[in-house]
């Protein structure tokens, strides 16, 4: 529980720092939020006037005969207040507000100079009442005005604050390295970045506003009561109030615990059904191919039923605060009313207590949904922490080396790497000279991948170096590493733009003549201009290119590499999946794209590889045979055997 504590604290005033930049909207929001609360205990004066105007009886009059002149056919436009209504004798201490209202409307009546009689036969008239009644709604409007003040300010600052979450969560993600997305489900960072600071939006910025009013309302109120209980001298009612409150606070505190555990629970159970959705919508050809909709129909209603069950029982949590806070305000005015029966109290002094508890009880709600949405947003915090706390990220060192050309080689120095505990690379030794072509082939899980990938610096070795020109990786920016880079995977991505802009990906100012040029050299101009996409360069290719065929993408992500023109090219070989045309046409991209730079290429089909200058078979991490096409083949090892398996011949056979 105390570990529970602390990291309740450190969410919350994790929270609070986001809002550091804002704090001149905040204080504003802040301050309409005492100005409303000001002027509702103001406005809560004239309670008790309104009500002695209505009632019959002596005192009234009384009042009123003392405060004005009873001159009831004279003017008293110029007339002035008279010391007279310093002294009431007749009034008595239970009628200064009524007195004090005639004097504030005859004060009004003077600065405007108005000719209205306040007074006729001993009673106020109906200018007087309006004069007081028009103050009391100038209260009011400035309470209302105050109020949208406060909820407009707060209210942005809340949602700018979940904004900048949300910035933060992204770009927090998109530093994370490839080992991090390798063993961390994709629906559950979007769950992270959608539903979480979506609970923190909704809690926020409603908690921001709350906070920031109701509980100054709620002094006001309470003040008000106190003020004139002991100007009554009587202090039945704030006893009430001193019960009453903790009692109402309590079940808020009890309750409130159990809400943020349940919310974390149900946080998790919703990035589950994310996650699903986002498993099936991606892989729905297959889910289609085989008959599974019914199958995945059935798992998805079982994934929401469970998430629904936590949701539900939260609610219960939630709902039963404000019932358990009515009954006992309920107990507690009721206790109040029979009290006030048996001392026989005027009307008037029970609206002047019972009115401003009535007008209390609004900000009590509200601060009991302010519990609420803490809870909530205290268990999406948690989790959203518990993301921007991981630190996965390949870093920079301060001191990194700018590569401005790559001369020489890419040298693998006795590396290991190991991804959870398997080891993929075991003391690799490799070098890839500048301007040759260098392929590699093997089984899958052999660590054909992450060679590339070390390269790239997507990873860090284990131990040994990955150099290029004699500086460790680690020591080169990786911001101008990458820029030495261009990378064509055998699954292409694209994404949900214009052709023009999957092209000149990562190279903003490129013109539109270089983008043209660059489709041309990848086979690609013909299929965009040729009127299968009729809005050619500025046709949107779908999401992940679903309106191009897979050889029409892969010229795409071959025309964004030439743009690109880098001195190192990653090649995961692009054309395994195609038809034989689509094949050539990709191969003379390839080969375009190939000239004058230094390759690194994974092979899966041997044929593309032919003419490579050094070829390396990888088994289990290791290197286990290297050399040119001829060569292996000559030596009859294994990568004559993956030759043989793949054409489907003997080595006699090809000889002859």
């Amino acid at each position: 529980m105390d570990n529970e504590a602390v990291l309740k604290r450190q969410s919350y005033f994790r929270l609070l720092t986001y809002t550091k930049p804002y704090k001149r909207k905040l204080a504003i929001g802040i301050l309409a939020g005492f100005v409303s609360a000001g002027s509702l205990f103001g406005s809560l004066f004239w309670i008790k006037p309104f009500f002695q105007s209505l009632e019959s009886g002596g005192s009234a009059t009384a009042v009123v005969q003392n405060a004005v002149p009873q001159d009831t056919g004279a003017d008293i436009q110029g007339a002035s207040p008279k010391p007279a209504v310093e002294s009431v004798p007749a009034a008595g201490k239970k009628d200064t507000n009524l007195l004090q209202m005639v004097q504030i409307s005859q004060k009004t009546i003077d600065y405007l100079h108005l000719d209205v009689q306040l007074v006729k036969n001993g009673m106020m008239t109906w200018q007087c009442l309006l004069i007081a009644s028009s103050i009391f709604v100038l209260l009011w409007f400035l309470r209302s005005a105050a109020i949208y003040v406060n909820k407009l300010y707060t209210r942005w600052v809340g949602t700018k604050v979940v904004a900048d979450l949300r910035d933060k969560a992204f770009e927090k993600l998109v530093g994370q390295s490839m080992k991090f997305y390798g063993k961390t489900d994709v629906g559950q960072l979007i769950s992270r970045c959608t539903n979480d600071t979506g609970a923190i939006e909704s809690s926020v910025s409603l908690t921001i506003e709350d906070a920031t009013r109701c509980p100054i309302e709620l002094l006001s109120c309470v003040g008000f009561v106190i003020y004139v209980s002991l100007q009554n001298e009587s202090l039945i009612l704030p006893l009430i109030l001193l019960i009453g409150l903790p009692a109402s606070v309590l079940p808020i505190i009890i309750i409130g615990k159990r809400i943020r555990k349940i919310y974390r629970k149900s946080f998790s159970r919703i990035a589950d059904v994310v996650t699903r959705m986002h498993e099936v919508f991606t892989g729905i050809l297959i889910v289609k191919s085989y008959n599974m909709e019914q199958k995945e129909i059935a798992v998805f209603k079982n994934v929401n039923k469970t998430y629904f069950r936590t949701v539900i029982k939260a609610l219960r949590a939630e709902l039963m605060i404000a019932p358990l806070v009515e009954f006992v305000s309920v107990v507690s005015v009721i206790i109040f009313l029979l009290y006030c029966c048996y001392i026989s109290m005027p009307i008037s002094d029970i609206a002047q207590l019972i009115v401003p508890i009535i007008f209390a009880y609004q900000p009590v709600k509200n601060i009991i949904k302010i519990n609420t949405y803490i809870q909530r947003s205290m268990a999406a915090a948690d989790r959203y922490f518990d993301l921007i706390d991981t630190h996965t990220e390949v870093t920079e060192r301060p001191d990194a080396l700018e590569l401005c050309e790559f001369r020489n080689e890419i040298r693998f120095n006795n590396v290991n790497f190991s991804y959870e505990d398997k080891r993929i690379l075991d003391s690799m030794n490799l070098t890839i000279p500048r301007g040759s072509v260098v392929a590699v082939v093997g089984e899958t899980g052999s660590g054909k991948t992450t060679i590339a990938n070390l390269i790239a610096r997507f990873y860090d070795v284990d131990s040994g170096s990955v150099t290029i020109d004699g500086n460790d990786v680690r020591d080169i920016k990786i911001s101008s590493l990458r820029d030495h880079i261009g990378i064509v995977s055998q699954t292409t991505i694209l994404f949900n733009d214009t052709i023009a802009n999957n092209i000149s990906y990562g190279y903003d100012n490129a013109t539109k003549e270089q983008i043209v040029e660059a489709a041309k050299q990848a086979n690609a101009y013909s299929f965009i201009m040729d009127g299968r996409h009729s809005e050619g360069f500025d046709t949107v290719v779908g999401e992940k290119g679903s309106k191009l065929s897979g050889g029409e993408k892969q010229r795409i992500s071959i025309a964004r590499a030439i743009l690109k023109n880098p001195p190192i090219l990653i090649l995961d070989e692009a054309t395994s999946a195609l038809d034989t045309v689509t094949e050539r046409l990709v191969q003379e991209a390839l080969n375009n794209l190939m000239e004058n730079r230094t390759v690194f290429a994974i092979a899966h089909r041997l044929s593309t590889i032919k003419h490579a200058n050094l070829i390396i078979v990888l088994s289990q991490g290791k290197i286990v045979e290297q050399g040119t096409h001829d060569e292996l083949m000559a030596k009859g090892g294994q990568y004559m055997k993956l030759h043989d398996m793949q054409f489907g011949m003997k080595r006699e056979t090809e000889e002859a």
